[in-house]
């Protein structure tokens, strides 16, 4: 099991640097991404008997990376548009269904997988159309994924104390610390990338090795309330999409806003 899950990491790691160098294909591979991570996301939602508007839903997400991807000028920043035209033909469409109980149910997690998988996620495209952009993403795979490694490999090792039993009985509190070290130390491996101070490297890596963290915990947590071990088997030993950039999820929009308020005050 652990020599396919880290084949996969660095399968999909290697994948991800090399389309990094070409900012199109590289949002091309990140959209590729959200599209699976949704229908995972809607799929485990099924499993449970919550019957979303799963097709419509993973549409509506795939219009919000590509609007980045190819910069319309009239769909620039419209992202929270789309999701209110999304609420509102979800709410169209269900006026044609003959059974309406569940309507807040369907309707909010149809909403919520939008934002939580495609929104989240597309601020990884954000971060690669900054200015050395290229490098910039790679700093943060690379922060990130060295606290997912870091967590398993340091949990498995040492692991004593059950961080959160109730959401994922296998992680330790010792993982969460090995992972978190993890993170602050790739973030100065990879200061010749971010060109940042050292108080902000170090920063950097805590908030990200404490944001990817949460971000594992926050599907694991999901998936425990579908009784499902992984959104899919997509990934040799790693489960499905989802399971691989779940950590993801909260790192890129909160760097994507950091950056942003580093180059203001500047």
């Amino acid at each position: 099991m652990l020599k396919y899950r880290v084949l996969s990491s660095l399968a999909l790691t290697l994948v991800l640097f090399v389309f990094i160098s070409i900012d199109w294909l590289c949002g091309l591979m990140i959209t590729a991404f959200i599209v699976v991570a949704l229908y995972e996301f809607f799929k485990m939602l099924e499993k449970k008997g919550i019957n979303t508007y799963k097709y419509f839903g993973i549409g509506l997400g795939t219009v919000i990376p590509l609007s980045l991807i190819y910069r319309f000028e009239l769909t620039r920043n419209w992202e929270f548009l789309f999701i209110v035209l999304g609420l509102l033909s979800l709410f169209l469409m269900q006026f044609r269904r003959r059974d309406n109980s569940g309507v807040i149910v369907d309707i909010s997690t149809t909403i919520f997988g939008i934002i939580y998988v495609s929104w989240f996620l597309s601020f990884l495209i954000r971060v690669r159309y900054f200015y050395a952009g290229a490098g910039l993403l790679v700093a943060v795979l690379l922060i990130t994924k060295a606290g997912d490694v870091g967590a398993y490999l340091v949990g498995r090792r040492f692991g004593r104390t059950p961080l959160m039993p109730r959401v994922s009985p296998n992680k330790s509190l010792e993982g969460a610390v090995g992972g978190l070290f993890c993170s602050i130390i790739v973030a100065f491996v990879c200061k010749p990338l971010l060109g940042l101070g050292y108080a902000h490297l170090v920063f950097v890596g805590f908030i990200m090795g404490v944001l990817g963290q949460l971000g594992d915990l926050s599907e694991s947590l999901i998936k425990r309330d579908c009784q499902v071990k992984d959104s899919g088997k997509i990934l040799p030993g790693m489960g499905g999409v989802l399971d691989f950039v779940d950590s993801l999820l909260f790192t890129g929009p909160v760097f994507y806003f950091y950056v942003s308020a580093l180059l203001r005050i500047q």
